[in-house]
């Protein structure tokens, strides 16, 4: 996903004339950090991820949706910055990014305790 990210500001800077947008070029920190970084932590962590359930898998799927949107709205920022405009949905991103990116980590969280604790205890 970071290949693409800068891939994507690479191809609209050659067609936008060589103008770029800070929030264009760095997006590809959002899956980078939060998405490799994040889950080499997770991956060191919790060495039996398939038996973590259906929780993990719920936790996992929001924390990526909430990567994605704050991904997306980066590139919409951009665009917006490169068009000398805003819009309201400039926040819309950024709230519900960081807000599934959280919900979703605490699911992690509360899945790897859980997965632990019933190790422990057998």
């Amino acid at each position: 996903m970071s290949v693409a990210a800068v891939a994507v500001d690479n191809i609209y800077a050659i067609f936008g004339h060589g103008v770029r947008s800070d929030y264009m070029s760095l997006m590809f920190l959002y899956p980078f950090l939060g998405g490799a970084a994040v889950y080499s932590l997770i991956g060191l962590a919790v060495r039996n991820r398939p038996a973590a359930g259906r929780m993990y898998r719920l936790g996992y799927n929001l924390y990526n949706s909430g990567i994605a949107t704050l991904t997306a709205g980066s590139f919409y920022k951009g665009i917006l910055e490169i068009a000398g405009t805003a819009s309201d949905f400039e926040s819309v991103f950024a709230v519900a990014g960081w807000a599934l990116s959280a919900i979703g980590l605490a699911i992690i969280a509360a899945s790897m305790i859980k997965m632990r604790i019933s190790h422990t205890s057998s």
